[in-house]
């Protein structure tokens, strides 16, 4: 037997004498009584009645072996079982588990293989189902894609068998507990200060804007930042699929979709919040994703007096932004010729950012763009900011400069009109960061 074989042979045997004294401690404990304890105190007595168990089963285990397997059981019973060392690892932005056998973690961008591995799929199952329960949502055979979150707010989705076609598949996006700030990002080199103190003023005078990217590339990261910008006098009404925005304001109402019930029945779209979001007297609305029908209510709102109005949405680049923009428009059914769509368009937004993740794991702001109006069919548009790859050194890492492109923007004539300083220098095409 080789060495890898054994090592896979005792994980299994710890895995089995985990499910025993899980078993076993299930027999013991009143659940309700737990409930009624703090967090700690259920901990402690976990651990207490774990020692007796395996005082009593008689198992012979070293110190380290005895504290993993409290762990272990502490785990399954008050967390996400196997996982729940990687939610506490700050490191880890992203958990992807690939059926129980295979557990993937995203680490500064890169992604890594782990040791984690669930018991079988009904142990990984019966994880997915309690994420699913505590936001009152359910996962079954009938209904086997599921959208949640963690109670710290981080993003989960989870597909199971018959969809799923080799078992259950787990992903979960982390919530970062300390918000992301705009220093952090001109430390990770997302931004430049000029860039930062553009997108600032831009909040600040009510600029209408859309942070574009694809998956993965820092869209709601940014959309955090951009809004902590909003000055805290301002009533902020917040429209998500899954609450993710840490919104630092005092004045903020958080609203999020509702799925469908077992009957088919209750769903809340996004169109009819941003619809109801009007009637409530909002300074500024923030949509977390535009992804459909309610692009054509959150451009009208944009048109009609509720500006500084912020967003994200899919795109691999700022022109296909404002094409699925159009294409999204066209969901709401409502008979609008594009020509009037792209009109909308033009006069709703004013700016565009657009951020990227490099193929070393870097996310960065590769431009931002002013829409300056329509040129026949045509939505204008005008760099302002952009990032220019120039190589790629020996260690994979991604080589670039960030410059203005020297085009002073229109909308500075707004921003001055609202009382919106805004030091010219930054427009300087000979600045360069790189």
């Amino acid at each position: 037997m080789t060495v890898n074989d054994t090592e896979k042979q005792n994980g299994q045997d710890m895995q089995a004498v985990r499910s025993d004294v899980h078993r076993r401690l299930m027999d013991r404990l009143d659940l309700r009584a737990l409930d009624q304890l703090e967090a700690d105190v259920v901990r402690t007595q976990i651990a207490i009645q774990v020692r007796e168990i395996i005082d009593e089963t008689g198992l012979v285990l070293n110190a380290r072996e005895r504290e993993k397997l409290i762990e272990d059981v502490q785990n399954e019973v008050l967390g996400l079982g196997p996982i729940e060392p990687l939610l506490a690892d700050p490191s880890v932005s992203d958990i992807l588990v690939n059926t129980y056998s295979s557990c993937f973690v995203e680490r500064h961008g890169v992604l890594e293989q782990t040791d984690i591995r669930f018991q079988n799929d009904d142990h990984l199952m019966r994880i997915i189902q309690k994420i699913a329960s505590s936001v009152g949502r359910r996962v079954d055979e009938s209904s086997p894609m599921v959208d949640a979150r963690l109670a710290d707010g981080s993003r989960v989705n989870a597909i199971i068998p018959p969809l799923a076609v080799d078992g259950p598949v787990l992903s979960i996006r982390k919530f970062s507990v300390d918000p992301i700030t705009a220093k952090d990002l001109l430390n990770f080199r997302t931004l430049t200060p000029d860039m930062s103190d553009f997108l600032k003023a831009a909040v600040k005078g009510r600029i209408n804007m859309i942070i574009s990217g694809g998956t993965g590339s820092g869209k709601t990261t940014l959309l955090n930042v951009v809004s902590g910008f909003i000055p805290e006098n301002e009533r902020i009404i917040t429209i998500e699929d899954s609450a993710e925005l840490q919104m630092q304001q005092p004045h903020v109402v958080r609203l999020e979709t509702r799925p469908p019930n077992i009957e088919g029945r209750g769903e809340t779209r996004q169109r009819q919040l941003v619809r109801n979001a009007l009637r409530m007297r909002p300074d500024r609305i923030i949509v977390g994703e535009v992804r459909g029908e309610e692009a054509l209510d959150m451009l009208q709102a944009m048109n009609t007096g509720h500006d500084g109005s912020l967003s994200t949405v899919h795109a691999n680049s700022p022109r296909d932004a404002l094409t699925r923009l159009e294409h999204m428009v066209g969901m709401s059914g409502v008979p609008i010729p594009p020509s009037v769509i792209r009109q909308q368009i033009s006069a709703a937004l004013h700016l565009l950012v657009h951020t990227e993740r490099l193929a070393d794991g870097h996310r960065i702001i590769t431009s931002i763009s002013e829409i300056t109006g329509m040129e026949e069919e045509v939505v204008n548009m005008q760099e302002i900011f952009v990032f220019k790859r120039k190589g790629v050194d020996a260690r994979g890492k991604i080589l670039g400069e960030f410059r203005a492109t020297g085009v002073r923007p229109q909308l500075m004539a707004r921003l001055k009109e609202r009382g919106v300083r805004v030091d010219e220098d930054i427009f300087d095409p000979e600045k360069v960061f790189e």
